[in-house]
């Protein structure tokens, strides 16, 4: 079944489900508006007659209408998530036309000073992470982020998360269902940072002497007076004085339970929302041992967050039990109860804290890697690509721009073999090299997320990736084009030196600069990078560069993407061809706006 099908036969049986619960809520909401009717019209004819009448009349009708309730909310939950599933298939329906305005964009990961992203358009609207983004929790979006920030260079690492990403890309109902549960239990942006200040925030009655005081002196008192007063030693009223003492004490206490209640029941509800992503991902048999030591990194001392996080829960309501005023008075003057469970409460801090956000990071991975199984799902018809132990290769057939629509991708080859190589890419304006430059840099960076790639095939030596694409100048920082260019040179071959090994994608280099200065400068830096063992493309106008190919055979090739002219129009075929461009376009170009061009 294609992807597009999968979503159109989930989308009609959404919406005839949805219908149905929508019916069932306006019976249900009118059946109990009925019995309340009812009973209160009961419960006032029946006030002055006999008392089995009033209680059969409350027994029929008040009865069923706190069932009802129950049933109503249960419903309205169930309306929640199949909007949410109609919302998340349309949204992949659309993503599979090109549309992916719906998704996150990840606007605050741009950086122009990042080594590749700003370059490839990883961040941003309509860019790599916005058409691969499918993450539903704040750990999720960051972890992906992180992902393509920071690609793998190790081959093992790399085969471990294909084997992750293709576990994960044919669990469609687990992860149709784990997006939708983040999507409705979704916190704050913030949430991640805020639990992780909370568990990094020392405990403050735990180990204070006091509490220890009060907590084993106020029961162990009472206990004392109540026996001595039983045996005749003292009177009663010692103890009836000294319980009443502690339920006066008790009140300072009143307003720090108030607040530890708050804080962690704050933090208990975001957490509660992750133990529903932890239930769904234990619930699976995972093929990949990466995923199963995934899923181990969700367990500790045994137990499960789930069972933890539900005992934090109890500890929790039994907090309550001071709403009771009868009960208050009677378990703060035997016993200071308030303090006892503060301190039961901070104990689950202490046994549990640290493990809290390894737990959060796990669901993130997870997310993540959620993310990159939809889209592997989305295209079956890419390929995770061939990890190869010697360096340098990248072999590339009919390879694409996974953003652009299939219809307008012109498939080319891409041929680095072996290291020192360089791939010198001529041609005129708008014939394709910056976008066969962005094509090769992006499946490069798909294939080392462990993500599949496409091409009809890839086999690639994983390398750092650095590119200068899209160099610009400061005002603020009042550097010039050309001086900010430069500085990225230095770093890529600062990194050389230091013994990197890189992947290079140049665009139109030392264009800052004068003629003259621009080709000698692109011959020496190719020369350099020659002699540094480097590995990468070139695009560029400059033909003469194609000459480095006769000083170094076998290392230095020359490609190009042509512009053809023919009954005076121009056209281009985006097919990469061998050899040094032959055809630019400018002066034409010019002619045909009306711009006059002399000495031809």
């Amino acid at each position: 079944m294609s992807p597009e099908t999968h979503y159109v036969q989930r989308l009609s049986t959404t919406e005839r489900e949805l219908k149905c619960v929508k019916r069932k809520i306006v019976r249900v909401s009118t059946l109990r508006v009925a019995l309340f009717a009812a009973g209160i019209a009961g419960v006032i004819g029946f006030y002055s007659d006999e008392s089995w009448k009033l209680w059969l009349c409350v027994c029929v009708t008040f009865l069923p209408f706190f069932i009802l309730v129950k049933m109503h909310n249960r419903l309205f939950y169930r309306k929640t998530w199949l909007e949410t599933q109609l919302e998340v298939n349309q949204n992949e329906l659309d993503g599979l036309k090109g549309d992916y305005s719906r998704f996150d964009e990840g606007r605050e990961f741009v950086d122009p000073e990042h080594f590749y992203s700003f370059d490839l358009d990883v961040f941003g609207r309509r860019s790599l992470f916005q058409s691969i983004n499918r993450t539903c929790t704040c750990f999720g979006k960051d972890t992906l982020a992180k992902w393509m920030q920071a690609h793998l260079t190790r081959k093992a690492d790399i085969k471990e998360r294909q084997e992750m990403v293709k576990d994960l890309s044919g669990r469609t109902d687990f992860r149709e269902q784990f997006r939708i549960t983040g999507l409705i239990n979704q916190g704050k942006p913030d949430d991640g940072e805020n639990i992780r200040r909370w568990t990094q925030t020392p405990c403050k009655y735990v180990n204070a002497l006091w509490v220890r005081a009060c907590i084993w002196g106020v029961p162990s008192v009472n206990a004392l007076l109540l026996a001595a007063a039983v045996f005749g030693i003292v009177s009663v009223q010692w103890f009836a004085l000294s319980f009443c003492c502690f339920v006066v004490v008790s009140f300072g206490i009143v307003k720090r339970a108030t607040r530890i209640q708050e804080d962690y029941g704050k933090q208990l509800k975001t957490l509660n929302g992750y133990a529903r992503l932890i239930a769904l991902a234990k619930k699976e048999e995972w093929k990949s041992a990466g995923m199963a030591r995934l899923i181990d990194r969700l367990n500790m001392e045994g137990r499960s967050p789930v069972d933890a996080l539900l005992q934090l829960s109890k500890e929790l309501d039994r907090l309550d039990l001071r709403n009771n005023q009868l009960l208050y008075v009677l378990l703060e003057g035997s016993v200071f109860f308030q303090l006892q469970q503060i301190v039961r409460i901070e104990r689950w801090k202490e046994r549990y804290g640290r493990y809290v956000m390894g737990w959060l990071e796990a669901v993130g991975e997870i997310d993540a890697l959620s993310s990159l199984g939809t889209f592997a799902y989305n295209h079956p018809n890419y390929a995770y690509p061939a990890i190869a132990d010697t360096p340098f290769c990248f072999l590339a057939t009919e390879m694409g721009h996974p953003l652009m629509p299939e219809t307008q991708c012109v498939k080319n080859d891409a041929a680095i073999p072996s290291r020192p190589y360089f791939l010198i890419v001529t041609g005129a304006n708008m014939a394709g090299k910056s976008t066969y430059l962005r094509t090769i840099g992006v499946n490069y960076l798909l294939a080392c997320i462990g993500a599949p790639v496409c091409c009809r095939s890839l086999t690639l030596c994983p390398n750092r990736l650095i590119t200068s694409l899209r160099t610009s100048d400061s005002l603020s920082d009042n550097e010039s084009y050309f001086f900010a260019e430069l500085k990225r040179l230095k770093r890529i071959i600062d990194l050389l030196n230091a013994g990197e090994d890189l992947f290079i994608i140049l665009d139109e280099i030392l264009k800052g600069t004068n003629s003259a200065d621009k080709q000698k400068g692109s011959f020496d830096l190719l020369r350099q990078f020659m002699r540094l063992n480097a590995n990468g493309i070139i695009a560029t106008h400059d033909l003469l560069l194609g000459e480095l190919a006769g000083q170094f055979p076998g290392h230095i090739r020359n490609c190009c993407f042509e512009a053809d002219i023919a009954d005076d129009e121009l056209t281009f075929s985006y097919k990469l061809r061998e050899g040094v461009a032959q055809n630019m376009n400018a002066c034409f170009l010019m002619r045909k706006m009306g711009i006059t061009v002399t000495g031809e």
